[in-house]
């Protein structure tokens, strides 16, 4: 993706980095880091978030080749620049034991099935929800916000092995959320020409 950066961000960039030595990272980790750093400005998510780099290999691939993004609400879609998501929370009906926000992940499972790249920024019922579907990701970027819940879907997606990028405190959000997809979209695709 050829992507021009604005000056604005170039010199943000520059301040983060004369703040926070973020070349010990792997590239992809480094780039999801630092935007989601940058979309915060709060230098804790240094330390704060959780990914693997291998997974954000795998995942980041599957970005490029097409595969489908699903997000729990639109001001995470809005946050997500030069992509279609999915999101279906406008559908969606709380009922017993069910918010609206899980049922949205119910009816966006059902719409685009496995090998999807999951981004909640929002709530984390829809977290959960989404840890009981069979939904094979190909990346769940659990970010959700709150006091209530949000430290526990994060842990129990850690826990559940799925690949995923999360982070342990309470913070978080739709801006977090779509800067963390955002990293892997800006993120240059390898040459698979290349010889090695």
């Amino acid at each position: 993706m050829n992507r021009v950066v604005h000056p604005i961000e170039q010199e943000s960039y520059r301040r983060l980095r004369a703040r926070l030595d973020t070349s010990h990272f792997p590239p992809l980790t480094r780039a999801v880091v630092e935007r989601v750093i940058h979309s915060a400005a709060d230098l804790e998510y240094a330390t704060d978030l959780v990914m693997d780099e291998g997974e954000l290999v795998t995942a980041h691939a599957a970005l490029h080749a097409g595969a489908p993004v699903v997000v729990d609400v639109e001001m995470v879609a809005a946050g997500i620049t030069r992509r279609e998501t999915v999101c279906r929370l406008r559908d969606a009906v709380a009922g017993p034991g069910l918010t609206r926000s899980a049922h949205a992940i119910r009816l966006a499972y059902e719409q685009v099935g496995p090998g999807a790249l999951w981004v909640i920024g929002n709530a984390p019922t829809a977290l959960e929800e989404l840890l009981t579907l069979d939904a094979d990701p190909a990346l769940v970027i659990g970010l959700p916000v709150g006091f209530v819940g949000a430290v526990e879907s994060k842990a129990a997606l850690r826990e559940s092995g799925l690949p995923a990028v999360s982070n342990v405190s309470e913070k978080g959000g739709s801006a977090v959320a779509s800067a963390a997809l955002n990293a892997l979209l800006y993120h240059p695709v390898p040459d698979s020409e290349e010889t090695p």
